[in-house]
């Protein structure tokens, strides 16, 4: 099982990114985890630029994204909303047809957010028709440190937490697969 990782944050020292090291680090063997942090890369969306060549860190984008068995993505909220590199990244994918079938589910890093998850779920549900509303994990790790949100997600309950989410996901996504 091959999943991508969105982290949504442009952050160098960024919690979701850490967060989505740190889960790939405690998956399960038959799940392999790569991580997309470049939001922060994309030339921001113009329908102009799809019909010339599309820029380099789009076209990586893309080819992950269609290598992959499914998406999760990991986001802050920025003024209660979807941080715009992220929503950035989701206008260059809606065109394409790498996502329009592709699973994708949420994690998040905070105890708050709810206005942008909303919002985010809108979207997503709207981009693709493999939106795994129900396949969602939470973990309260707002201000810490990379080191403390690896140290948070080994600890055992939350592995335990983690594993059960990938594992869910992971079952989504090949029922998805058979159906397709």
């Amino acid at each position: 099982m091959k999943i991508l990782a969105i982290s949504g944050s442009a952050r160098r020292n960024s919690t979701n990114t850490a967060m989505l090291q740190a889960v790939r680090a405690v998956a399960p063997n038959e799940i392999e985890i790569s991580i997309f942090d470049g939001v922060g890369r994309l030339p921001v969306f113009s329908p102009d630029l799809e019909e010339e060549h599309l820029p380099e860190a789009l076209r990586d984008l893309i080819d992950v994204i269609a290598q992959s068995d499914g998406v999760i993505i990991a986001s802050p909220e920025y003024v209660r909303s979807i941080p715009g590199g992220l929503k950035n990244a989701i206008d260059w994918l809606v065109s394409g047809e790498q996502i329009v079938h592709k699973p994708i589910a949420l994690l998040h890093a905070s105890h708050r957010g709810d206005d942008m998850l909303a919002g985010l779920r809108t979207v997503l549900a709207t981009i693709t028709d493999r939106f795994a509303g129900d396949i969602f994990l939470r973990l309260p790790l707002m201000k810490l440190e990379p080191t403390e949100v690896f140290n948070t997600i080994e600890a055992a309950e939350n592995r335990f937490k983690v594993q059960a989410y990938l594992q869910a996901f992971s079952a989504y996504c090949m029922a998805d697969s058979k159906t397709a």
